[in-house]
């Protein structure tokens, strides 16, 4: 039996069907959303411009909450509450090594920009391969 599920969100429409196939099939089970604030690098403003801020902590959070707020309002739609939590670092790397505390993973095919997914690689496909628990993909 399923108890504790991760859901990786970004910004994209697959992650926010992740999520609701999570709260549908697993309705008994705590979920807890993670969102992934990328890793400093010349080719990622965002991730940098966090890595310089005077708390770049905060300035993750700060990055991530429209993604956790639209994950909060996808959950009241079903009078579910969830768990969030916002990580820095590489996505599929920050996924899998949250996973170990989990039952299983449930992340959308593909999410994020096109750049992302040009720049950053195929964080599903990292993330089915290395995960120590199953994961469900979801289109």
């Amino acid at each position: 039996m399923v108890s504790r599920v991760l859901v990786a969100m970004d910004d994209s429409e697959m992650s926010e069907q992740a999520l609701r196939y999570a709260l549908d099939v697993h309705e008994d089970a705590a979920v807890t959303v993670l969102a992934v604030v990328g890793e400093p690098s010349a080719m990622f403003g965002i991730a940098t411009a966090i890595a310089l801020a005077d708390d770049p902590g905060q300035s993750a959070k700060d990055h991530a909450k429209p993604v956790l707020d639209r994950a909060r309002a996808i959950a009241a739609e079903r009078d579910v509450e969830i768990t969030t939590e916002v990580r820095t670092g590489h996505p599929a790397r920050a996924i899998v090594d949250r996973a170990e505390a989990f039952d299983t993973v449930v992340i959308g095919s593909h999410g994020g920009s096109l750049a992302d997914r040009v720049f950053v690689g195929n964080v599903a496909e990292k993330v089915v391969r290395r995960s120590p628990v199953p994961v469900t993909v979801v289109r």
